[in-house]
C-alpha cells in the first residue's frame, strides 16, 4: 500500500489541528522527498542516528515530534544541520514534524498517552493554560503513594524517576505535561492536585514543589515524549495500510 505525501500532509494536518496552534516551530512537511509514501519511520527526534535507521529500514518518509526550524535557532544550513537535511535529500526522504499539535492532541498526544500509561481516569485539560491540553489532570481509581507512583512511572518509561515529596504522601489526583513542563508546576499547584509530573526539572522547581506542598516527578524528556508518536504511527498503519514502524533512540535526557 502507499498513499501520497501531499495526502499524508493534509490528513496530518487536519488530525491534529494545526492551523488552530501557535508554535514555535512549522509543523507538517518540514523536508520535501519522495512523493509516495509507502514506508514510514516514526521517533521522538529526527537526529541523525534516526534518520540513518529509518534509510536502512527502507523509509521514504520520517515522522517526528520534535524536527526543526526552531525559533530563535541560527539559520545557516551548516554543521549538522547540513549532514542530517543533506541526508534526507540525498535519500528523498520526506520529513513529518508535529510539536505542540501532538503534545495537546486528545487520543493520541503526548500527554494523552502518558496519562493512560498512568492509569489516569477522568483526563482532562487544565483549564487557564494555551493551548488547551499542554497540561492536563486526572484522578487514581485507587489513591497512590509518591513512592507507588515513582515505581509506577519508573516501570512504565523504564527509566530512573526524580522525585520529590515525601514518600508516604496519599495522592489521588495528578497533573502532567510530557517533555520540558516543570514551569507549569505552580499552576498545578494552584489547582489544588497533589501531584505534578513532567519530563525535566530546574533548579527551582524543586524549591516551588516542597513551598507549595506539591508531590513533583521528573520522568525523562525523551521518555515521555515516546508514546504520542508512537500511537500516531500505529493510527496512520490502521488507516492508511502503509508500513509504520516505531525506533527508538536511546535518550536519557
Amino acid at each position: 500500500m502507499s498513499i501520497t505525501s501531499k495526502e499524508l500532509k493534509n490528513y496530518l494536518d487536519s488530525l491534529l489541528q494545526c492551523n488552530e496552534i501557535a508554535d514555535y516551530c512549522p509543523n507538517g512537511l518540514q523536508v520535501e522527498g519522495n512523493s509516495q509514501v509507502k514506508k514510514i519511520v516514526t521517533g521522538v527526534t529526527a537526529s541523525q542516528a534516526l534518520i540513518d535507521s529509518a534509510i536502512e529500514k527502507g523509509a521514504d518518509t520520517i515522522l517526528v515530534h520534535h524536527g526543526y526550524f526552531w525559533k530563535g535557532e541560527s539559520q545557516p544550513i551548516v554543521g549538522m544541520k547540513k549532514r542530517r537535511i543533506g541526508t534526507l535529500l540525498a535519500n528523498d526522504v520526506n520529513l513529518f514534524a508535529y510539536h505542540l499539535p501532538l503534545d495537546v492532541h486528545s487520543e493520541y498526544g503526548n500527554n494523552r498517552q502518558l496519562g493512560d500509561l498512568m492509569g489516569v481516569t477522568d483526563i482532562q485539560a487544565l483549564t487557564g493554560i494555551k493551548p488547551r491540553g499542554v497540561v492536563m489532570h486526572g484522578q487514581f481509581s485507587s489513591p497512590q503513594t509518591t513512592s507507588s507512583l515513582q515505581t509506577k512511572l519508573s516501570e512504565v518509561l523504564q527509566r530512573d524517576v526524580l522525585v520529590e515529596g515525601d514518600a508516604s504522601s496519599v495522592i489521588n489526583t495528578v497533573a502532567w505535561c510530557t517533555g520540558g513542563g516543570q514551569s507549569f508546576i505552580e499552576q498545578a499547584a494552584q489547582a489544588g492536585i497533589d501531584a505534578f509530573v513532567t519530563g525535566e526539572v530546574s533548579e527551582q522547581t524543586i524549591h516551588i514543589a516542597r513551598e507549595m506542598g506539591i508531590a513533583f516527578f521528573a520522568a525523562g524528556h525523551h521518555a515521555t515524549e515516546r508514546y504520542g508518536i508512537k500511537a500516531l504511527g500505529e493510527h496512520l498503519q490502521q488507516h492508511f495500510g502503509v508500513d509504520v514502524e516505531f525506533i527508538d533512540i536511546d535518550n536519557p535526557a
